[in-house]
């Protein structure tokens, strides 16, 4: 993760070193060596994600005369987009997503939890099959992820979210063309994330946080923000709240957007992209190589 830019750029460099100082811990080692058990510990993975998704900002903007009108990030990307936009500085971000990982992971206990996919969902038939699977079992499902182009993502307890998926798969009237259950460590963006999100309550509370360099979009209610006020509230309700990120990537064009770029670790969001907003041009900025591509 994020080699590349290490090798090939001093400022990527030093924002590796300046991850591993604020976060006492040799997190260039976990990125680049692994071991990858480590690395998928969420307490990990959320600023490893995050440090790459920086080193790969700040070689964009130090490389080229590219920068921001617009940011967004999808749930742990949404603290990255506002390090760029200078609303949160970089050490904090770290200290936070380090904390929010390992609250989420202990909110719910190892294997109470669960997350599926639904393909081909509409918001109400998904929204109705997770009443049938809370009906029929007790317990909670929920809507956690409107991915775009018909993805909808539900979470909360094995159980329920394990019936809402085979709902799914038996009656046809849900018109849901495929569940597929997730293998994640916990149910995020769901109400069993309470305890992460009061435990982070106070975290950011007590952070300082700037009036962003560009307006940013929140994944809470899919809308555009341009100052200090509200980010801490929003940043806490996104722990159970869903990812609204359909409609935020909807709502682009109507800030004047025509063309964005994936900055960080793979292409997930460039595919989410492609199902959402089809005439909006979407590069991806990862490694030295896809920087040449920009230049």
């Amino acid at each position: 993760m994020g080699k590349s830019l290490f090798e090939n750029f001093v400022v990527a460099k030093r924002t590796f070193e300046e991850a591993g100082d604020a976060l006492s811990f040799d997190i260039k080692k976990l990125c680049f060596e692994g071991p990858e058990s480590d690395l998928k510990l969420t307490q990990n993975t959320q600023p490893a994600i995050l440090t790459h998704s920086i080193a790969a900002f700040r070689v964009l903007t130090a490389e080229t005369p590219l920068r921001p009108d617009v940011v967004a990030g999808h749930s742990l990307g949404e603290y990255s987009a506002l390090v760029a936009a200078g609303s949160l500085q970089f050490a904090d971000a770290l200290r936070l997503v380090n904390k929010r990982g390992l609250f989420m992971q202990e909110a719910v206990p190892v294997g109470t939890g669960a997350m599926a996919a639904l393909v081909g969902a509409a918001e109400d038939k998904a929204r109705a099959l997770c009443d049938a699977a809370r009906a029929t079992t007790g317990k909670s499902a929920e809507l956690a992820n409107f991915n775009g182009g018909g993805q909808i993502v539900i979470s909360g307890h094995k159980e329920a979210v394990e019936a809402a998926a085979r709902l799914a798969g038996a009656d046809p009237a849900y018109g849901i063309a495929k569940a597929v259950l997730l293998a994640v460590s916990a149910p995020f963006h769901c109400s069993l994330m309470k305890r992460a999100e009061d435990n982070m309550r106070p975290l950011l509370e007590s952070t300082k946080v700037a009036a962003p360099s560009c307006a940013y979009v929140a994944n809470v209610d899919a809308k555009s923000y341009a100052d200090a006020a509200g980010i801490v509230d929003r940043l806490v309700r996104q722990i159970c709240g869903s990812v609204r990120w359909e409609q935020s990537m909807q709502l682009l064009p109507t800030l004047g957007v025509t063309e964005g770029i994936e900055v960080g670790p793979g292409r997930v969001l460039f595919g989410l992209m492609r199902r959402i907003q089809k005439d909006l041009k979407i590069r991806g900025m990862d490694t030295a190589e896809d920087l040449k591509a920009l230049q």
